[in-house]
């Protein structure tokens, strides 16, 4: 009796720890063709995701190598570039109509801005995923299989989302002067409590907030270098029709000199 007892009971076991390498893996699978298969889709720009880890027992895992491109016309390849994400989560969650996210931590993400202020390449993406969340709990991807909309429709609740260390690298296009590089630490982003009402949060909903926010950051980041450039250059042409020849020579050092101080 002891034998056959024993024998169930490591049957059992057995059987709960391929279930979990089952689960372990096709959670890993899952997560990670959904950002490659439905992330496109959303934000009309190529979406790569290197690696996918989630531990079941721990309720942690991470995100290797997320990529998110440029839309068509862009200089750089990605908008955002990440090495890490580390994600702690209610493991029992999972399997309820709304997974709980207790964090979401995106460490150094090195982030791209093209164009100027009053539109550029994160707008542009921004513009995409408006597209796709109608309202509130709605989805509406153009191009998904009715599989991939209800993978985008989960309800999820992120308590808070974090962004640091970011670097930004800008070519902005400044009216009047050209193009300037820039290359800027941003703000740390903080997010707390979304869908943390019945109604949760999607995907696509969650991506918009998240995208809105860099959006804001890079944007005041680069307002902040380049803001007064217009107004100065405005000063400095004052008067060039009086002396077309030595103000058009005080305009080209006053220009090159603004420059130099940013």
């Amino acid at each position: 009796m002891k034998k056959i007892l024993l024998g169930i009971v490591v049957g059992i076991v057995a059987l709960v720890v391929i279930i979990a390498l089952a689960l372990h893996f096709f959670l890993d699978g899952a997560v990670k063709e959904g950002v490659e298969t439905i992330g496109p889709k959303m934000a009309k720009v190529d979406v790569k995701l290197d690696e996918v880890h989630i531990s079941l027992l721990g309720g942690e895992g991470s995100l290797k190598g997320l990529q998110i491109g440029n839309p068509e016309g862009c200089k750089t390849p990605h908008a955002i570039s990440v090495g890490t994400v580390s994600v702690a989560l209610k493991p029992g969650s999972l399997l309820s109509d709304k997974i709980i996210i207790k964090s979401i931590n995106v460490q150094a993400p090195e982030i791209t801005f093209e164009g100027g202020l009053s539109g550029n390449n994160l707008s542009r993406i921004l513009a995409n995923l408006n597209e796709n969340t109608s309202g509130p709990g709605s989805t509406n991807i153009a191009g998904a299989t009715p599989k991939e909309e209800k993978k985008a429709s989960r309800k999820l609740e992120v308590d808070d989302f974090q962004i640091t260390n970011a670097k930004l690298d800008a070519n902005v296009t400044v009216p009047g002067i050209g193009s300037k590089t820039l290359s800027l630490t941003l703000q740390p982003i903080h997010l707390t409590n979304l869908g943390a009402g019945p109604d949760g949060i999607t995907a696509p909903e969650l991506a918009k907030q998240v995208i809105e926010a860099i959006e804001k950051q890079a944007t005041e980041a680069v307002t902040s270098e380049t803001g007064d450039l217009g107004k100065a250059v405005s000063n400095l042409t004052k008067g060039l029709g009086t002396n077309a020849s030595g103000s058009l020579t005080n305009l080209t050092k006053g220009i090159g000199n603004l420059f130099k101080k940013k």
